[in-house]
């Protein structure tokens, strides 16, 4: 297993996955709104893993700039349908990874990722990757499934399985401490960790970190 096989099984989900309902509808709005109070209009924004840009749309009106990306050329290509449905200044999609994306004289003020950093493979490598996209005191924020956190038949039986199949792509297992450790080791300040789901505890943490200089 890969990058590349990982983003192999996102292009053959992906139209399911478009199609798919949102499981917490009254926490993903509780999450928008808490994201949009915490971004300026004049900010420049990046956000990794978009998926199919539901997101992306949501956010991109409020800043100036706003690039996301995925590693799935399949979900890029639904994110940028729904683009061209109704085409908002300073959004782009694109199919990339962290590591492709190179620092530059305007950095971004903040990087959020959503549902991102349990598939990554190289946790700290990741970090350190966005801590050096942002500029000086720039925010990272983060909503994660904490797999160590949730039912031990579900990362010692369920997801193995799954993988071993193709049923799942790569899911690391951390609890929430561990993750805001990681956060912490690579540069940041966490400033709030919250939860936002209004159907019972989802063991996504929806964690504000601010890079420290």
């Amino acid at each position: 297993m890969s990058i590349a096989s990982d983003a192999r099984f996102w292009d053959r989900s992906s139209r399911k996955y478009a199609m798919g309902a949102i499981a917490d509808q009254a926490g993903y709005e509780r999450t928008l709104d808490r994201t949009r109070a915490l971004l300026g209009s004049g900010d420049r924004v990046l956000e990794l893993g978009c998926g199919t840009g539901t997101t992306a749309l949501r956010l991109a009106c409020d800043v100036q700039d706003y690039l996301a990306t995925d590693i799935s050329a399949g979900m890029i290509a639904i994110a940028n349908e729904k683009h061209a449905a109704g085409l908002i200044p300073g959004l782009v999609f694109r199919t990339a990874t962290v590591e492709a994306l190179r620092p530059d004289a305007a950095p971004f003020n903040a990087v959020l990722g959503f549902n991102y950093l349990h598939l990554v493979r190289d946790l700290p490598g990741t970090l350190r990757h966005i801590h050096a996209l942002l500029a000086a005191e720039g925010l990272f924020i983060s909503k994660t499934p904490c797999v160590g956190d949730m039912n031990p038949l579900i990362r010692l039986a369920l997801l193995p399985a799954m993988r071993a199949i193709g049923k799942a792509p790569y899911a690391g297992v951390f609890r929430a401490a561990d993750l805001s450790q990681h956060i912490s080791a690579a540069g940041f300040d966490v400033l709030a960790t919250e939860s936002h789901a209004t159907k019972g505890n989802d063991n996504r943490p929806y964690i504000v970190a601010r890079k420290r200089t």
